[in-house]
């Protein structure tokens, strides 16, 4: 099984970002957690960010075929992607979205995804603990 974690724009920045709204835990930190979580079940991880639409466009692209589940947090094109969500639904990954605030207690633009309606799962508003909640759903999956 391999899984694909997405980080969308300003994600680089955890940790030092508002962290009032974010939290103190690093990027670096989220991504070593789910890799030592990943390997103690035997799950391939790769993670990948990216600032820019495209490049996230083309690593969905090219994960068809190759991976099995992507957990993503997209950031603020959450609210504008549409390149992204046919993207998903062209390579037809089943993925969870994943959201380290409450969106829908943030401003009225932060309240609309993009991607809500098609995906597994929606966490938000957990922290950085929702990227391993997602996991944590997958990993229950493959041992149904």
């Amino acid at each position: 099984m391999k899984i694909l974690v997405i980080h969308g724009p300003n994600l680089n920045l955890l940790g030092s970002r508002e962290p009032d709204v974010y939290g103190s835990t690093t990027l670096d930190e989220i991504d070593a957690g789910l890799k030592a979580k990943a390997q103690s079940h035997n799950i391939a991880l790769d993670t990948f960010q990216s600032n820019a639409e495209h490049e996230i466009v083309s690593k969905i692209q090219e994960a068809m075929n190759d991976v099995n589940f992507i957990i993503m947090n997209p950031g603020a094109l959450t609210h504008t992607s549409i390149a992204i969500r046919d993207a998903l639904l062209g390579v037809g990954i089943s993925f969870y979205e994943v959201h380290i605030s409450n969106i829908f207690a943030r401003e009225e633009f932060r309240q609309k995804s993009y991607f809500s309606d098609i995906a597994i799962g929606v966490i938000c508003g957990l922290g950085a603990q929702g990227y391993a909640l997602a996991m944590d759903h997958i990993i229950n999956k493959k041992q149904d």
